[in-house]
């Protein structure tokens, strides 16, 4: 993402920090620094303990990511930002036992690391017996103090990650052991429900009690809660409909001795920003939006399509499930995919398509059936 830095990479995961992401070391220096008398040593306590917190909210979410590479599922990146860490998965996976496994992993690694840090307390004699007190900064700056804050927030983490309000780990615990006996859009709109629910309660404490942090993190809940509940029912509904019912026959395709001027053209008079190139009614690959833009500034505008289209895309064919399509194209990071059916080259079906269908079939389902029932 463009308003990220990349700091390493794990598996093929990138690891990013969101710009904004200074400002809760600023707000850790002074907060710290202010409760130690204005010190320079309570500053640098405060930006210290604050960055092994993220150090541990990455394991945290390179343990959801490795659950889902585990399960197949790719994951994009993670970005941190002050409100925390998001690994941003391209799909959840529709089998409940897996989303479960998903969701506990991040918390799990957590405990780990929690029973990790009380074994070693032990061993060196450090202090963690009285939790409120190190919360309070009542211990100092000292190193064992440092720790003890770190362990006892690393345990925070993991509970207040575990509170059932979706899209937090425990709402999607919640989802999945909801989803082993209702169908998927019933449990995503309880535990929707129940993290919007939360969401309030939180925000209504944060405002009453000058908690900026936790005003803006109860936003974020209510706000993704709302969202998926929404994404699962347009994906529910979409169940049962097929390409044929959707896609544009009569997209503008290309050959591949068109030039990029000529898919450029196409895309003034048309709107059309993606084109399936044939050869007759032969498929032979796909021209998307990014790649002609990035080939008009590194090739020019002679250059034929066959040298820069997508060979990679695979089509669809017009009997293939919507719901199925447009899971793809959130995968694949398309907006476009062509259409080909029988061996002929028939046209494309995007985003869009897929969206004005789902709200033909939402207004008057009774002028779209299913294809399964038609």
């Amino acid at each position: 993402m463009n308003a990220s830095l990349k700091l390493f990479t794990v598996r093929g995961i990138d690891v990013r920090i969101h710009i904004t992401f200074p400002l809760i070391l600023l707000w850790a220096a002074f907060q710290f620094g202010l409760s130690a008398g204005g010190n320079v040593a309570g500053a640098v306590f405060g930006v210290t303990a604050v960055s092994l917190l993220f150090v541990l909210i990455i394991l945290h979410e390179l343990g959801h990511s490795f659950a889902a590479q585990y399960y197949g599922v790719p994951v994009k990146q993670i970005v941190l930002s002050p409100l925390g860490g998001v690994a941003q998965l391209a799909h959840m996976p529709e089998k409940p036992i897996q989303e479960f496994v998903i969701a506990i992993a991040g918390p799990a690694v957590n405990v780990l690391a929690a029973a990790v840090m009380w074994a070693t307390a032990v061993i060196l004699s450090i202090n963690i017996s009285n939790p409120l007190h190190i919360l309070m900064g009542a211990g100092g700056v000292s190193l064992s103090a440092l720790f003890a804050y770190v362990f006892v927030y690393n345990i925070f983490l993991a509970g207040f990650n575990l509170i059932p309000a979706f899209p937090m780990d425990g709402g999607r615990v919640l989802r999945a052991l909801l989803a082993m006996r209702l169908e998927f859009s019933r449990a995503t709109a309880i535990a929707s429900a129940v993290g919007r629910a939360f969401a309030v309660i939180m925000g209504l404490y944060a405002l009453f009690n000058g908690a900026i942090f936790l005003i803006l993190i109860a936003v974020f809940i209510f706000s993704a809660a709302t969202q998926e509940n929404r994404a699962v029912k347009v994906r529910s509904a979409l169940r049962g409909y097929a390409v044929q019912q959707a896609y544009a026959p009569a997209a503008y395709r290309l050959s591949p001795y068109h030039n990029l001027q000529h898919a450029v053209d196409f895309m003034l008079m048309s709107g059309q920003s993606s084109f399936p190139v044939c050869q007759g009614e032969l498929y032979l690959g796909f021209v998307t939006r990014p790649r002609l833009e990035q080939a008009l500034q590194t090739r020019g505008r002679h250059t034929w399509v066959s040298h820069i289209m997508r060979r990679d895309i695979s089509p669809v064919s017009p009997w293939d499930d919507l719901y199925d399509v447009q899971k793809r194209m959130e995968v694949e990071g398309v907006d476009a995919l062509p259409v080909v059916g029988d061996g002929r080259c028939l046209g494309i079906i995007t985003r869009r398509h897929i969206f004005d269908l789902h709200r033909l079939a939402q207004s008057a389902p009774r002028t779209l059936p299913k294809a399964q029932s038609a």
